[in-house]
């Protein structure tokens, strides 16, 4: 079996509540873990939400990494979805955990596109 693509689910449970709210800052951390990881950035999208929040989506040539934060519970959603050889996930997964500042994180991969050669 062959995979087309590694998606990973990131769960980063008490991160900096102040940073989880920075759009700028979010943006930034989430280019630079898909450059860490070997991606090429084709664009993002961020938005902030009001009272608090941000989500956002890095596009790569590889796919794409997007993120939805809560400020509030200091936790956020973080999906590295990356196809091909030459990107690392996980490493977009380590810069996300450090610059976010999660004591606390979990990572769940998925095989996606997975085909059965016969």
């Amino acid at each position: 079996m062959n995979a087309l693509g590694r998606h990973l689910l990131v769960e980063l449970y008490e991160c900096d509540r102040e940073a989880l709210n920075d759009l700028d800052l979010i943006r930034d951390v989430m280019v630079k873990a898909a450059i860490d990881c070997g991606a090429l950035v084709l664009g993002s999208s961020f938005h902030r939400f009001s009272p608090q929040g941000v989500s956002g989506v890095v596009v790569i040539a590889e796919s794409h990494l997007s993120i939805h934060t809560w400020p509030e519970f200091g936790y956020a959603a973080v999906d590295v979805f990356t196809c091909g050889t030459s990107v690392n996930p996980e490493k977009a997964a380590e810069v996300l955990i450090d610059k976010l500042g999660s004591k606390n994180h979990s990572t769940m991969e998925i095989a996606r596109g997975v085909l059965v050669t016969v």
